[in-house]
């Protein structure tokens, strides 16, 4: 009985010993994970593609770590996998990272996933899943060939399908178009969007084979747009002008004017008139298609032609005045003008001739001898004083030196 007291009393005290041991430990434990969280970060990705949602944690020592999305389902603990979903894998798990991934995500895994750190307490950390909608490729509704020219033409372009909002620019030959309306409509899902966006203008000439085109930009299409394009088919009436081969036609000489007609459709054969009527020399003026030729000119030839071109759209003409010279009058003008030159001096010697006739004869009419104190009689002063007043007191004889004039 005394043996066996003492083998008691070391068999309680070696269970103490243990029990003692293990609190220790467990509180070690929870004292080095007190510092430790799990890290994470948000994710974007673009439908149908793959996320990888990863969650690590430092200096972790043998604590679990959960994945759970946005239902609070258990997607991965440690290593196992919690829920059956094929589209999701496990790709790296260790005492220090948990990372899984979900290919052909779709627009419902959108939202907040859960990473947790099974220490005491619990720490957990979220990561947002956002998932980009993909915007259908857009198309261009509104146009109906051919467009007359003048009238208005509205254009529309239109796609679905995008999150967030897709954005939609106009160009025209490669130059964009400010002036348009822009339409934001939610889908039925209530998670993505229809925009929509019209281009009104006034059909002009000018726009016949221009290509219009529709860009869609997305944040899910990685900078390379989707484009919509239409060419424009515009109809309008012709545009006339004449061209001549001789810019100084003589007598003798040939002349081409050629009519030029742009139209849409292309116009008719062209209509050539003189003066309001019919080429008068058939013979000598020979129209072949657009090009009107007159052989041997003279001066019968002058005057005005009309080319005149139509379409279905409508007609318009334009004029050109023939004028024939004389070689011979050409010729004499060649050197200077000396008859003209003589002309012009003998104006300036008669002009000159006239100016001096009479000058002379305001000079002669204009002849005679004004009198002055000193001719009024003191010529015989002897100084000048004297002769001031010498001629005061001889008006009288003043009166007998004058002359008259004639």
């Amino acid at each position: 009985m005394s043996r066996e007291r003492p083998e008691r009393k070391d068999l309680v005290f070696l269970l103490f010993l243990c029990i003692l041991i293990t609190v220790a430990a467990t509180k070690n434990k929870a004292r080095g994970s007190q510092g430790q969280f799990p890290l994470t970060q948000n994710v974007t990705v673009v439908e149908g593609g793959t996320a990888n949602l990863t969650c690590r944690v430092d200096q972790n020592d043998n604590t679990s770590l959960q994945w759970s999305n946005p239902a609070q389902q258990t997607l991965y603990f440690d290593d196992k996998k919690a829920l059956r979903d094929n589209r999701i894998e496990l790709v790296r798990a260790s005492w220090h990272e948990l990372s899984i991934s979900v290919s052909d995500v779709s627009l419902s895994d959108e939202g907040q996933y859960t990473c947790s750190l099974f220490t005491m307490p619990v720490k957990t950390s979220k990561a947002f899943l956002t998932v980009l909608g993909v915007p259908e490729k857009p198309q261009i509704t509104g146009f109906t060939s051919p467009v007359m020219e003048g009238e208005r033409m509205q254009l529309t372009c239109k796609t679905s399908g995008s999150k967030p909002a897709a954005d939609i620019r106009w160009f025209k030959n490669d130059k964009e178009v400010k002036d348009v309306k822009y339409l934001k409509e939610e889908d039925a899902n209530r998670k993505t969007f229809t925009v929509s966006s019209t281009m009104d203008f006034l059909a002009d000439r000018n726009d016949d084979g221009a290509v219009v085109s529709c860009r869609v930009d997305h944040e899910s299409l990685n900078s390379t747009p989707q484009i919509a394009m239409q060419v424009l088919e515009i109809h309008y009436t012709p545009l006339v002008k004449i061209i001549s081969s001789n810019s100084w036609p003589e007598e003798g000489q040939s002349i081409i004017l050629t009519c030029e007609s742009k139209g849409k459709p292309v116009p008719e054969p062209v209509l050539w008139t003189k003066d309001g009527g019919e080429l008068p020399d058939p013979e000598r003026m020979v129209v072949n298609g657009r090009v009107l030729s007159i052989s041997f000119l003279n001066k019968t030839d002058n005057g005005t032609y009309r080319c005149e071109a139509k379409n279905p759209i409508g007609r318009n003409s334009t004029e050109y005045v023939l004028i024939v010279h004389d070689p011979n009058a050409l010729a004499g003008q060649t050197g200077p003008d000396h008859a003209l030159i003589g002309g012009i001096v003998a104006v300036v010697v008669f002009v000159t001739l006239c100016s001096i006739i009479l000058l002379g004869r305001y000079l002669a009419r204009h002849k005679g001898t004004y009198l002055t104190n000193e001719a009024k009689g003191a010529e015989d002063a002897p100084d000048a004083d004297t002769a001031i007043i010498n001629a005061e007191g001889s008006q009288v004889n003043a009166e007998e030196k004058k002359e008259y004039f004639i």
